[in-house]
């Protein structure tokens, strides 16, 4: 019988819970269900960032949107200058600036291309004007209108290619041509970047 005793109540102290609030031997739970892999892969893949708030939140968006605008505004000042660092890739170099330069120093009857097709078509479409002669000769005028601004390009291209050639030996020419003879055909006002010689101008 006494023997019996402390194995009774060694049996009994096994069963006791833990002090802890668990069973000896086994780990506590974590307090919320483990998720499904799927959820837990979709988390990892697209971590949500906390959402700025308050004060600080406020003024550190407000902060960058001003410095994104300032620096946007600085960017075309300097397009309109054309300095080399903020112009569109294709517009870069001094080969192209050298083609710009000797377009924009001259008066070209492409350049004015555009406003003569929208008068032809104001022609064709008001009823007042609108007649069996016009419609015959207006055919005739677009193509010359045509045969004029090729040509014109063609030979814009040719001086700057010859240019570019004496000013800048050993640099690459690919494009240029066809680089002047489009931008001949833009009305000077709207070229892109502007203008920065005057007509007339010696190169």
């Amino acid at each position: 019988m006494l023997d019996q005793a402390p194995a009774a109540r060694q049996d009994r102290d096994d069963d006791t819970p833990a002090a802890d609030g668990g069973r000896a031997g086994l780990t506590p739970g974590k307090g919320k269900p483990t998720p499904k892999r799927s959820a837990a892969q979709q988390q990892r893949r697209h971590p949500q960032a906390p959402p700025a708030s308050g004060r600080k939140g406020a003024t550190a968006a407000g902060g960058s949107k001003a410095q994104v605008r300032a620096e946007r505004m600085r960017r075309n000042e300097a397009m309109r200058r054309g300095e080399d660092w903020a112009l569109p890739r294709k517009d870069q170099g001094k080969v192209r600036a050298l083609a710009r330069d000797f377009v924009d120093s001259r008066r070209s009857v492409s350049e004015f291309y555009l406003f003569a097709v929208g008068a032809l078509f104001l022609m064709l479409i008001i009823p007042g004007l609108k007649s069996t002669v016009i419609l015959q000769y207006v055919q005739y005028v677009i193509l010359v209108l045509f045969v004029v601004v090729a040509g014109e390009g063609w030979l814009t291209g040719r001086r700057v290619l010859r240019l570019v050639q004496q000013r800048h030996p050993g640099e690459s020419t690919r494009g240029v041509r066809l680089y002047a003879a489009l931008r001949s055909t833009q009305w000077r006002k709207l070229r892109s970047p502007a203008p920065r010689v005057k007509l007339g101008h010696k190169l």
